[in-house]
């Protein structure tokens, strides 16, 4: 087991790795920008290197930095958290060549699944169903043609792509030239890759996620799912386990197709499966992020198993001492998450200092967060400051329990998006189970319009 870990991350989840690695046993190191000098994550570390400006590409994503203040404090590996690095396969290469340990797979395994076009091949050669659409397009000419073949409404993707970036819902061939060179400039500035691939566009549907955890022994099992279809320009908002949609079959074999996915590129390290499920009960494999989720208290909740804790164990090559029939699910969980935003001035961003903060608590409430009493937000990184979490004994429970800590949670000298969470939950279509990803479209229209 490692001695020590370098947390190359900021914010909640390098609090939340430094948290259980403190369990554990093993000693921590802080990095941080300068705009971070006073951030929780510095001041629970044991140690702390400031690795550069305020601004990311200055700080957080100085490899060079980074890697010597590993080496300085003699860390024998190095977590990511997730966003970053995480799945930044030339950062990994690099761990590797110093010989410190990246808490994750390994950079050819990144470079594969991070290659949507390789990826998708792969699953699809595995038996695992994938959402109709093409390999990655040559030129704008014979993309069209591809397009009319697929059919409309259908998606552009970067093979690259992550956070929503690289994305263009094309409607019509009229629309399809504009969306295809917006889709590649954006791609080519994020990722430095504009390749891109045409997905059909299904709609409705939900988006459901299967947390893995691998080992280096061939060992894989699945955490169960969660449904993450409350998003907004296709970034999440809520998520929940089990999904209220599915079926224990369609569970079962979404599951299965999981763990064949992680077996088919001999994956290790905590991962997820994306996938698709669409009305008529179909589900299409979307993409495998390869590495520790948002969301990942919500299995937490519902499975006992701290998932921080044994990405870290598998890292140091320890097997797993569970089987597939071993895991159990108890209860309901749902996950809200909080950001330093104004929903009613089109989510404008919300930073400065905090001059008041209550914390939610109960059994089985969790408040993620690097906030204190006199932190001062600052406007660089992104706007998530927290996530509450509950487990209730079912579903209704579970939103009743969710309101009820909401509502205690106060957080003053800084808008924040608390009131937008609950009025969510008490939507007859989050009631009933059957929001899909265009949930918030409808949302937001009711929501002003009552306002208006």
């Amino acid at each position: 087991m490692f001695n020590k870990i370098l947390i190359a991350n900021r914010g909640e989840i390098a609090v939340r790795i430094i948290r259980a690695c403190r369990e554990m046993g093993i000693s921590t190191v802080a990095v941080y920008s300068t705009a971070d000098r006073d951030a929780m994550h510095v001041k629970l570390a044991d140690e702390s290197y400031c690795v550069g400006g305020a601004k990311v590409s200055e700080s957080y994503l100085n490899m060079p930095a980074i890697l010597t203040a590993a080496v300085e404090s003699g860390a024998q590996a190095i977590h990511p958290g997730y966003g970053l690095l995480s799945e930044n396969a030339k950062f990994v290469k690099l761990c590797e060549e110093c010989n410190i340990e990246f808490i994750g797979p390994t950079s050819e395994m990144i470079s594969l699944l991070g290659d949507k076009d390789k990826a998708r091949k792969t699953m699809r050669n595995a038996g695992v169903p994938v959402t109709p659409g093409t390999d990655v397009l040559e030129d704008v000419g014979s993309a069209k043609l591809l397009a009319a073949e697929v059919g409309y409404p259908l998606l552009i993707k970067a093979r690259s792509g992550g956070g929503g970036r690289g994305i263009r819902l094309v409607s019509s061939e009229e629309e399809f030239e504009n969306a295809y060179n917006s889709a590649y400039a954006e791609a080519e500035a994020a990722f430095g890759d504009g390749a891109l691939y045409i997905e059909k566009f299904l709609k409705p549907v939900k988006h459901i996620e299967m947390q893995l955890l691998c080992d280096k022994h061939g060992n894989a099992i699945c955490l169960g799912e969660r449904e993450c279809s409350v998003q907004r320009h296709n970034q999440k908002l809520i998520e929940e386990s089990p999904s209220p949609s599915i079926s224990d079959e369609t569970r079962k074999a979404m599951m299965k197709a999981a763990v064949a996915a992680a077996h088919a590129v001999n994956y290790n390290s905590v991962g997820t499966v994306e996938f698709l499920y669409d009305k008529d009960g179909n589900f299409y494999f979307m993409e495998m992020n390869t590495r520790l989720q948002v969301e990942h208290g919500v299995s937490e909740m519902v499975t006992g198993m701290d998932i921080v804790q044994w990405q870290i164990r598998v890292a140091a090559g320890i097997e797993l001492n569970r089987k597939q029939e071993d895991v159990y699910f108890h209860g309901h969980a749902i996950e809200c998450r909080i950001n330093a935003e104004d929903p009613d001035n089109n989510y404008m961003p919300s930073c400065g200092r905090i001059t008041g903060i209550h914390v939610p608590g109960g059994s089985f409430v969790r408040f993620d967060t690097a906030l204190y009493q006199d932190y001062m937000i600052p406007p660089f990184y992104d706007s998530m400051i927290g996530k509450v979490i509950v487990q209730g004994r079912t579903r209704e429970l579970a939103i009743r329990k969710m309101k009820m800590a909401l509502s205690e949670l106060s957080v003053l000298g800084v808008k924040v998006n608390r009131d937008l969470m609950i009025d969510i939950l008490s939507e007859e279509e989050f009631l009933d189970g059957s929001y899909t990803t265009d949930f918030m479209e409808g949302f937001e229209k009711r929501r002003a319009d009552q306002k208006n």
